[in-house]
């Protein structure tokens, strides 16, 4: 049985793979500490839970549930894009909650792309915009982002490509993997490049609350609707990632037009996961402040791991992980990340799984305790000799 060709040039995700591998090290007695993937570790806040346990006992709230997401969470989507963002949406007809946001993207291009059809992804960027363009049948085309630019995109350099079949912009800041904050300018340029040449922008949003004092949303800039969709999360800003919960916001004849795909590929979110998720969107300030403390301590101590291994990196990055230009001796992100993983039995990330301009760099998660970090820490430099050689 051949598979379909849909899938021909996608490979399995890095991080797949990768973990397969890992477990097997640590079958052979490794224990491995794994500091690549952006699971959050920390529970939900208390209340969250609460919910879930108080509505998961009542009776009749086991069924079906409206395409389009309970009129509960949707409110408070729309009450948290105010509180937040200061943007004003529709929750009837601007907000379609997701079972996930990562589902979105894939949502979005098989909405809008047919075979041929173009999207424009930046590089380095977030590996599933290139592989979901891909199996619906489109073509990517990459623009990259150069640390020398601090990571924005160059339009007038995009402006050079032939845009004649892109429908699709992928943008994402605070940017992954490098950290890169929001500017409210290039929101507005964006916007703007994306009403001349009639591309539908695709903001994706997850990580605007960790170790970020300003969130912001592109949706906010003058006519953004016309032409923006914004994806968002629960998954990094309420450590909320194995319970799927995002959402897409934009225009009404956007989200009905993604809707016509969704609702032929699920039947709704359990409700109350739902309502534990409207919860978690009515939490305040002092929740994010409580989170971002930890992840402050943590991060100090991924800047004191990057320089043990010779690093190069910006304080001025935000999000959940830290972005780091590998020092010369080292072929590439993989010979460096490899080289810590089989001599001092940790993982990073290679910046190449991000897109050829990432081949420089490695990423390290935020998401581990901070005794952990001092383990790795201490792993790595019982070891750096061999891991420099």
């Amino acid at each position: 049985m051949e598979i379909a060709k849909r899938l021909q040039g996608v490979g399995e995700y890095y991080f797949s793979k990768k973990l397969r591998e890992i477990d097997e090290l640590n079958k052979q007695g490794k224990h491995i500490i794994n500091l690549g993937i952006g699971s959050p570790d920390l529970p939900p806040h208390p209340e969250v839970i609460q919910t879930l346990q108080e509505e998961a006992q009542k009776p009749n709230v086991h069924g079906y549930q409206n395409y389009k997401g309970s009129p509960v969470l949707r409110e408070a989507f729309a009450g948290w894009y105010r509180r937040w963002y200061g943007v004003e949406l529709n929750p009837e007809a601007e907000v379609l909650p997701l079972i996930g946001s990562k589902e979105g993207i894939m949502h979005i291009c098989m909405t809008y792309l047919n075979e041929g059809d173009a999207a424009l992804v930046p590089n380095p960027g977030y590996p599933t915009y290139r592989s979901n363009v891909t199996i619906a049948g489109g073509v990517c085309i990459d623009y990259e982002l150069k640390e020398a630019n601090g990571y924005q995109p160059d339009l007038e350099a995009i402006e050079t490509k032939d845009l004649s079949r892109v429908k699709l912009m992928f943008v994402n800041y605070p940017q992954m993997p490098t950290g890169q904050q929001p500017d409210m300018e290039v929101f507005r340029k964006l916007i703007a490049f994306a009403k001349k040449h009639g591309i539908l922008l695709v903001h994706d949003n997850p990580y605007s609350f960790i170790l970020n004092e300003h969130p912001a949303s592109i949706l906010s800039i003058d006519g953004a609707k016309e032409v923006t969709v914004e994806l968002n999360s629960l998954s990094k800003s309420h450590n909320m990632a194995g319970w799927r919960v995002g959402v897409l916001c934009g225009a009404a004849v956007r989200i009905n037009e993604v809707l016509r795909f969704k609702s032929n590929m699920d039947s709704g979110m359990f409700l109350p996961v739902q309502l534990a998720a409207a919860t978690a969107l009515s939490l305040g300030n002092d929740w994010h402040e409580e989170v971002n403390a930890v992840y402050s301590a943590r991060r100090k101590k991924v800047y004191d791991l990057l320089d043990l291994l010779g690093c190069r990196y910006s304080k001025e990055q935000v999000g959940l992980f830290v972005w780091a230009a590998i020092p010369e001796g080292y072929k590439d992100g993989y010979e460096l990340a490899d080289a810590v993983l089989y001599n001092a039995d940790v993982f990073i990330t290679p910046g190449g799984i991000f897109g050829d301009a990432g081949d420089r760099y490695i990423r390290i998660s935020l998401c581990g305790s901070v005794q952990r970090f001092d383990e790795a820490i201490a792993r790595v430099n019982t070891q750096i000799t061999k891991i420099r050689s």
